[in-house]
C-alpha cells in the first residue's frame, strides 16, 4: 500500500476515535480477525486493544499487530502501547 495519508494519520492519533475491537486472554482467534475484516469493510479506521497480559512485551505486541494487519488486508496506522489502529487503505 502507499504512503498514509496524513488525514488518516492525525485521525488514527485522535484519542477521541473510539475503541471497537479488544482482544482479551484468548489472543487473536478467527473471530477477532473476522470481526475486524467486518469493521475494515464499513470504515477506514478501527482502533484495537490489547488487553493486558495478552502481549509479554513490545516486540510481541508489534508482531500481533503486523499479524492483524497482514490477515486483515489493512495498514497499522497507529500504535501506542496496547491501542493500535488499522487503515483499510479507502
Amino acid at each position: 500500500m502507499s504512503k498514509i495519508p496524513t488525514r488518516v494519520l492525525r485521525e488514527s492519533s485522535d484519542s477521541e476515535l473510539p475503541i471497537t475491537v479488544r482482544i482479551g486472554k484468548s489472543g487473536v482467534i478467527d473471530s477477532v480477525i473476522g470481526e475486524l475484516k467486518d469493521q475494515l469493510s464499513s470504515r477506514s479506521l478501527v482502533k484495537i486493544k490489547l488487553n493486558r497480559g495478552v502481549a509479554k512485551g513490545s516486540s510481541e505486541r508489534t508482531e500481533i499487530f503486523s499479524t492483524l494487519a497482514t490477515k486483515t488486508s489493512s495498514v497499522v496506522s497507529f500504535s501506542r502501547g496496547n491501542i493500535v489502529v488499522l487503515w483499510s487503505g479507502k
